[in-house]
């Protein structure tokens, strides 16, 4: 915990600093919603196919995803997730010409979630 999933259009590949994105929203996470840095894991998913109302030409889409464990706050939910998209537009810049959307979920995990480290 916490569990962070970014999918992003395969047209940010290049204009997507992922690593840098990651680093800094794990220190946000852990100021935020006190969490531990060890604790905080995030994978990028690329996705080759966006389409956005009718059109699959001049769009990207970032959608982050962010599980914690139960017991915060909805304020402290929402300022997660508000701070993961002014982080995004500090990390992406999408080529011009290309119109970016982008959205942020901070949700609790479900009880039934387990972990190992191995």
């Amino acid at each position: 915990m916490p569990q962070i999933i970014v999918d992003y259009s395969a047209r940010l590949a290049e204009d997507f600093d992922r690593p840098g994105f990651a680093k800094a929203l794990h220190a946000a996470t852990v100021e935020i919603a006190t969490a531990k840095p060890p604790a905080c894991k995030t994978q990028f998913r690329r996705t080759e196919d966006t389409v956005v109302g009718p059109d699959s030409e001049g769009h990207a889409v970032v959608c982050i995803s962010i599980g914690l464990l139960a017991g915060r706050t909805q304020e402290t939910r929402a300022r997660l997730a508000e701070t993961a998209l002014e982080l995004l537009r500090q990390y992406v810049k999408p080529a011009e010409g290309l119109a970016l959307h982008a959205s942020a979920e901070v949700r609790d995990l479900d009880p039934s979630y387990q972990r190992f480290d191995a």
